[in-house]
């Protein structure tokens, strides 16, 4: 099981050296961010909106509540986003597994919904400046005899179909010991832990934190199984423009107070990374 804390170590170098870089890095990834043929930002500026893509079940970053709402932190900061470039916030619920495909067809404007930086999600979107820090864990159910990554062996683990959760799932050296459970959404995966279903889901601690304080159960979190990884806005590739202004405007908001404003509103306190 050492390889598992060797790939945690991995994965934050990589953050480190790969993901502290945004939009301007990223030209080379498309001939269409060449000087004059980026007209992204026009796009969204003469549609007067900016079409955001996301799983609407993904608390408390994007999501569908009681009222038939969609709210979130991701929404409330793109919505002040938006309100700040003149245009309206549409959203567009779409299937994680497939997101890409709505992305390059122009269905969506970007990505913005706890996406999770990655060096094959890269390779298919322009993602911006990362903006918060997450860590993706083990959440087991209330009262499990499972207290560390070693009491996983043997046991059934649910997983988000298309989240990187599923990646570093499939990577690691627990992946051989235990049985894999793909869902669609992390809800059905929690609603499967709770009717004992499967012993484990791997999901972002953003998720289980918030799941634990809103459910008021006691689910376990392994502390010893962690990944660290960081939060970014994925675009079109070749989506400079459209990027840039969108990161522009969320550092003016982190500048005046309305970031932390928005940020203590969903967790007590203000975890974004946004300088």
């Amino acid at each position: 099981m050492k390889g598992i804390i060797k790939r945690i170590a991995s994965v934050a170098l990589a953050a480190t050296m790969l993901f502290a870089v945004g939009c301007g890095s990223s030209s080379s990834n498309s001939d269409s961010s060449k000087a004059g043929s980026d007209d992204s930002l026009k796009k969204v500026m003469d549609a007067g909106k900016l079409v955001l893509g996301l799983d609407a079940t993904f608390k408390p970053m994007g999501y569908t509540d009681e009222n038939d709402k969609i709210v979130g932190f991701d929404i409330d900061l793109a919505q002040e986003v938006c309100k700040r470039m003149d245009i309206k916030l549409e959203t567009y619920n779409v299937n994680w597994d497939t997101k890409e495909q709505d992305l390059n067809a122009g269905t969506i404007d970007c990505i913005w919904n706890g996406l999770s930086v990655s060096d094959e999600r890269k390779k298919q979107m322009l993602m911006s400046e990362p903006y918060m820090n997450n860590t993706m864990v083990f959440m087991t159910a209330v009262g499990s005899d499972i207290k560390s990554k070693d009491d996983l062996k043997g046991k059934k683990v649910a997983v988000q179909n298309g989240s990187t959760a599923q990646e570093l799932l499939k990577e690691s050296d627990v992946a051989k010991d235990i049985t894999i459970t793909e869902l669609a959404t992390n809800v059905e995966a929690i609603q499967q832990l709770d009717l004992n279903m499967v012993d484990a889901v791997f999901l972002d601690s953003v998720v289980a934190n918030y799941e634990k304080t809103s459910s008021g159960k006691d689910y376990g979190v392994l502390e010893d199984a962690a990944y660290a990884e960081e939060y970014a806005i994925g675009f079109k590739l070749g989506s400079n423009e459209l990027c840039k202004k969108i990161e522009d405007t969320l550092k003016e908001m982190k500048k005046d107070g309305k970031v932390e404003e928005i940020s203590k509103k969903w967790f007590g306190e203000d975890v974004t990374t946004i300088k």
